[in-house]
């Protein structure tokens, strides 16, 4: 799975790091005291033993569970619960919440010496149970075989032109998809490097930009950051021109975040569509047309179609249905939920839940969540988004999230939750910004002033929790 043997640096954390020759003596020797275990967690620290964790359990074809330092109790308990790890594997001097006190710990050490192979334990053998930050219910356990991982690295490999010259450059959570997989393993696979910033910073981004780094990761409220300082900071400016990708996932990037990025640098960012099930399904190419909305064409290996709501395709350039995948990228099950795996597949197609469309030369564009993104009103279906859009193209629209809410009349109205930009613009100048720039049924019909927004470790906004 991995090119391990090489001297070029495999992983930069601060100034710590472990040549891909390092990172396999250690990850090797840890492997082989994880041989034979049924499954391990490991508290996903933004560290270089994370890293040499999950790779020592890979090579081990061991599951690995990460989990997020931030968790909470009872989401805890029901994971370790649900996957029952045989161990917590966590660095030295790592505190960890009494909620894994049941749990046999080992610390990750990077020590290394001689060991033998292992053996490959196939293609579907589960790599890593990955848990879904859940919208309703506990969390569900997404257990990805080595095959799912394997193929959607080298396919954004393919599609991002990615080698093992790259240096890619984030600071993103390592016990997620985005961050742990394509952050991480991705650089690995390559025989790349990759230099996790720890904490993002748009001073630390430019400084590894401009030391070594050829590739950035991020979500886009981290690009949003970029976005408000690049225009006057010309260190970042610098550094993120001499990038040769920028690529944004996790959630959608706002299109004036894009442009203003692309007016400072000339760069323009890569917007790419995965979901934890899925890993990636599309991205826009390295030599493709980089347009803002855009999360572009499907990547290889993977079959993406769009449905209406009694599940028939939709052909037509331009029509909003569900989207739904398949390929080798998907996941296998939901750990311990036949239940649930059954009911995410249709006809061996996985439904997303997503709500997209197709350009006419087979672009894609999310247009939000079915279950909260899609607002039926007045007779029409309204994405969020669009509006989103719209709203951050008023100089007094800092942040906003777009809802609905049941209306007597429309069956849902359209509410803005807007953090102001300095002086809080009238709810009416709102409505008729949006009125003019789409057309009058998509205005906001309640405007809601808020001081920030609910974001997930990933950075996207919590719309449930805005309505609740």
């Amino acid at each position: 799975m991995f090119a391990l043997q090489s001297d070029r640096v495999a992983l930069r954390f601060g100034d710590r790091t472990l040549t891909h020759t390092e990172l396999a003596a250690c990850a090797g020797t840890l492997a082989q005291q994880l041989s034979g275990l049924p499954r391990v967690a490991i508290w996903a620290t933004p560290a270089i033993e994370t890293c040499v964790a999950v790779v020592a359990a890979l090579l081990a074809g061991v599951p690995a569970v990460p989990l997020n330092p931030k968790v909470g109790e009872r989401e805890l308990a029901h994971i370790v619960s649900d996957s029952a790890p045989a161990l917590v594997l966590a660095a030295p001097g790592t505190r960890l919440p009494a909620g894994l006190d049941s749990v046999p710990r080992r610390d990750v050490t990077l020590d290394g010496g001689d060991f033998g192979p292992f053996a490959d334990p196939g293609d579907e053998a589960p790599a890593l149970i990955v848990y879904t930050s859940g919208t309703t219910g506990a969390p569900k356990g997404v257990v990805l075989p080595r095959r799912a991982i394997v193929s959607t690295l080298d396919a954004v490999a393919e599609a991002w032109e990615w080698t093992s010259e790259d240096v890619l450059v984030h600071a993103l959570p390592l016990f997620h998809v985005h961050g742990l997989i394509l952050g991480v393993l991705g650089p690995l696979r390559r025989g790349g490097t990759v230099h996790h910033l720890g904490k993002f910073s748009t001073d630390a981004v430019a400084q590894a930009l401009n030391d070594d780094g050829t590739m950035m990761f991020g979500v886009p409220t981290m690009y949003h950051r970029i976005a408000e300082e690049v225009g006057d900071d010309l260190k970042l400016a610098d550094a993120l021109s001499g990038a040769r990708l920028l690529v944004s996932g996790s959630a959608a990037l706002p299109v004036r975040d894009h442009e203003r990025i692309a007016a400072a640098t000339g760069q323009r960012v890569v917007e790419r569509y995965g979901m934890t099930e899925t890993l990636m399904n599309t991205s826009v190419r390295a030599d493709g047309d980089r347009r803002p909305g855009a999360v572009g064409v499907p990547l290889p290996g993977v079959e993406v179609r769009l449905v209406d709501d009694a599940g028939l395709t939709l052909d037509d350039a331009g029509a909003i249905g569900e989207i739904q995948v398949r390929g080798h990228n998907l996941f296998t099950e939901y750990l311990n939920r036949p239940d649930a795996t059954e009911e995410a597949f249709a006809d061996g197609w996985f439904r997303t839940g997503d709500v997209g469309t197709r350009d006419e030369d087979g672009y894609f564009r999310i247009v939000g969540r079915k279950a909260t993104d899609i607002i039926k009103s007045g007779g029409y279906k309204i994405g969020a988004g669009e509006i989103e859009n719209a709203l951050l193209e008023h100089p007094g629209v800092k942040e906003v999230a777009v809802t609905g809410e049941p209306d007597d009349d429309l069956g849902e109205r359209i509410v803005a939750w807007v953090v102001p930009a300095g002086t809080e613009p009238s709810p009416g100048e709102l409505a008729d910004h949006v009125a003019r720039l789409l057309t009058p049924h998509k205005r906001p019909r309640v405007v809601r002033f808020v001081e920030a927004l609910p974001r997930n470790d990933m950075g996207k906004v919590m719309k449930r929790a805005l309505r609740a």
